[in-house]
């Protein structure tokens, strides 16, 4: 069942540790990294929850529910892994990474329905946990995959005459797509899905209506949300600040946009119609996972801060080099690689230990745990010279990216309906993009108005937030957490 996962997360170490060297390499300045980041967040937006509610409402004799969308998804991540290392224009590189990051979300998003619709909830801690592990090694990999070709293979990981990528890299890539296609195909061909039983799709479709609230309260959401995204535009549009400010008023307009024409079409009648059903079940999301919403939010914003800032961070503040043309630069980057590998790692490891934790002393303990001993982690950055001694720092990281990975997951699957598995896993992608998204359009102008456009200083602020995730775990309602207490019942 998740085997694929590791398919999945190969080709997402590659691109988590390798974008940001490819935007430098063709001549990105590292105050604007953060906002051509952009793509990947703003796709999962709007790509999750839609393939979410389409994979409820599925069913194939052979290939099942979920299964197709992981096949489609896999086959174009595989082009897009193809491509993205030869791109020789920015703009190009920029919009490559939103279709890759798109077809990643295609496979990704059902892969957590997979679980939750195959396991029973005494099963799910291991279940979530076991894609962890899966994740971590197709992470260790990849991202050690370039340093590991011009370490090895004495692969030139410096771009030759003419080129903007070293031949280490697009070897990386290459080889990814064929992993990743191997991976997922591998599950959808030995797994099977229970069909649905009779007339349960249509049960799903036309299930009663539950009608907590009036269209004019979603109206007024809509337009509310609307007036604060044209006050927030004009204070930054007033003040002259950094223009990528105005992707947050982009959220909140297209969230009131959202709320005020599902309203309209409540007022006619139309309940049903699959727009309106998203909005409305997004509206009426279950308090676990309303509370999980702030633990994921500073969870993935402390993460993204990472994966943005740490080859220019490493490379600047420790290695001393910010040419990307460079030896050094080059060093650094490869070093990052290795780094991204061994906590990819380690979460591979810790995946067996967060079960552990998680069955003896609850989920929200573990959770606070793991995320505090991430952002030591990520704040110890600043303080390192030696770059060995990093390895050490990567460690708590890994140990963090285990359990956010796993505990929210198992969390969440035991508080929202069965035939809304898919739908809801992807809303709580909201809690994962719309962080990156703020943390995309907030960190380059902090750091260029705050902190002189030194990286180091926005892994910094990510240890701080992933300690704030781990407090705020403390206060999630997990709703299964006595019956998991029991290790007897694993």
């Amino acid at each position: 069942m998740s085997f694929g996962f590791l398919g999945i997360q190969f080709g997402f170490a590659l691109q988590n540790a390798n974008t940001s060297r490819i935007f430098q390499s063709l001549d990105a300045k590292e105050s604007e990294l953060a906002i051509l980041w952009l793509a990947a967040p703003v796709t999962g937006l709007l790509v999750q929850p839609l393939i979410g509610y389409y994979s409820d409402r599925t069913w194939h004799p052979r290939w099942g529910r979920r299964r197709p969308f992981f096949a489609v998804g896999a086959i174009l991540a595989s082009l897009a892994l193809i491509y993205m290392p030869n791109v020789s224009t920015l703009w190009v590189a920029a919009g490559m990474l939103w279709v890759m990051d798109a077809s990643f979300n295609i496979s990704m998003e059902p892969f957590r329905a997979f679980v939750g619709d195959m396991l029973p909830p005494n099963q799910r801690n291991l279940g979530f946990s076991m894609q962890s592990f899966f994740i971590g090694v197709g992470a260790v990999v990849a991202s050690a995959m370039p340093y590991l070709l011009n370490t090895l293979l004495d692969i030139p990981n410096v771009p030759e005459a003419g080129e903007s990528i070293g031949l280490s890299v697009r070897m990386s890539y290459y080889i990814g797509a064929g992993v990743l296609l191997f991976a997922v195909f591998y599950t959808v061909f030995t797994t099977k899905e229970y069909p649905p039983e009779a007339g349960e799709l249509k049960q799903i479709q036309d299930a009663p209506l539950v009608i907590r609230y009036k269209p004019s309260t979603y109206l007024s959401i809509g337009v509310g949300l609307l007036l604060l995204a044209l006050a927030f535009g004009s204070w930054v549009y007033l003040k002259g600040l950094e223009k990528e400010l105005y992707v947050i008023c982009g959220i909140f307009g297209l969230f009131g946009l959202a709320y005020a024409i599902a309203a309209l079409f409540m007022r006619k009648g139309v309940y049903r119609q699959g727009f309106v059903q998203m909005v409305r079940d997004f509206q009426n999301m279950p308090k676990t996972m309303i509370q999980l919403a702030f633990v994921q939010f500073f969870s993935w914003f402390g993460l993204f801060a990472m994966w943005i800032y740490t080859t220019p961070a490493v490379t600047s503040h420790i290695y001393g080099s910010s040419d990307t043309a460079s030896e050094l630069y080059n060093k650094g980057a490869d070093w990052v690689s290795l780094l991204f590998a061994s906590y990819n790692g380690v979460a591979a490891i810790a995946a067996f230990g967060i079960i552990w934790l998680s069955n003896r002393f609850g989920r929200g303990l573990t959770h606070l745990i793991a995320l505090s001993l991430g952002g030591a982690g990520l704040i110890s950055f600043y303080y390192v010279t030696d770059p060995n001694w990093l390895l050490l720092s990567i460690s708590g990281i890994g140990v963090a990216w285990a359990s956010i990975l796993s505990i929210p997951y198992a969390m969440l699957s035991t508080s929202i309906p069965q035939e809304k598995m898919g739908y809801y896993m992807g809303v709580f992608n909201f809690f994962i993009v719309i962080p990156q998204i703020v943390a995309a359009s907030l960190l380059g102008f902090m750091l260029k108005t705050y902190f002189d456009s030194q990286s180091i200083y926005a892994l910094i602020i990510g240890g701080a937030s992933l300690i704030l995730s781990g407090l705020l775990s403390l206060l999630v309602n997990d709703k299964d957490k006595i019956e998991m207490a029991d290790p007897n019942k694993v």
